[in-house]
């Protein structure tokens, strides 16, 4: 256990004895979390605390951009602007993908590829 683990359990065993946690309301129910099963055990505290503090993930705001980009392509008549916004919703489409690592196996083997090329290269 670590330290601070073992402080913060000092000081609510010590709140406990002191009645300090005796009354609050909700004492008794169940907790209400959210679903956070997919969420790496190690992470889920910190995701937590960003997300009470009005943060999200960075998946998560990730998929809010996409959404906001389909909007605003829905509702563009210019062809120009069109395109330049369609370009960024396709940056951030595959950028997703990437995260989710549907494309990080050919990403590997091009960056193996360009390792190899560039040995040969030199030994050449």
């Amino acid at each position: 256990m670590w330290l601070i683990d073992k402080l913060a359990e000092g000081y609510i065993s010590e709140a406990i004895e002191r009645g300090e946690l005796s009354g609050l309301p909700g004492e008794g129910k169940p907790l209400n979390l959210d679903d956070d099963a997919l969420v790496p055990e190690e992470l889920r505290a910190g995701y937590r605390l960003l997300k009470n503090a009005g943060y999200l993930p960075p998946e998560l705001a990730l998929q809010r951009e996409i959404r906001e980009v389909e909007q605003l392509l829905s509702q563009i008549d210019n062809p120009e602007t069109r395109l330049a916004v369609s370009k960024r919703l396709s940056f951030l489409m595959t950028k997703a993908s990437v995260a989710r690592g549907e494309k990080r196996n050919q990403l590997l083997e091009r960056e193996y590829s360009e390792k190899m090329t560039k040995q040969m290269r030199r030994r050449s």
